[in-house]
């Protein structure tokens, strides 16, 4: 099947494979973000851990939200993201390759 400007998210598709893990679907992270006070993402000093990383794909989600909310407190953007991942967001793989996705996917 070929589709002509079709590019999926692979976190999407890793979310439908079967296996012993269980993938979130980023369309799911986000339904559940939202329900976070809009105020949280403003915040330098809130931090995220992700227990169980697997894809990435809640702290991919996280420093979206963090980059954006936190724009005028950290005007420079590489001086936001560098503080969005060195002191907000934590993760811990449960496998090397799911280490490696989380990684990859931020």
């Amino acid at each position: 099947m070929n589709r002509p400007n079709y590019n999926p998210d692979i976190l999407s598709c890793l979310a439908n494979l079967s296996s012993d893990e269980v993938f979130t679907p980023p369309k799911l992270v986000n339904e559940m973000l939202d329900l976070l006070p809009p105020e949280i993402w403003r915040d330098r000093s809130v931090t995220f851990l992700d227990p169980v990383c697997k894809t990435g794909v809640f702290l991919r989600e996280i420093a979206k939200r963090l980059d954006t909310g936190l724009e005028k407190e950290i005007p420079d953007r590489q001086q936001r993201i560098n503080h969005i991942f060195g002191k907000q967001l934590f993760g811990i793989g449960i496998t090397e390759l799911t280490v490696l996705l989380s990684r990859r996917s931020v």
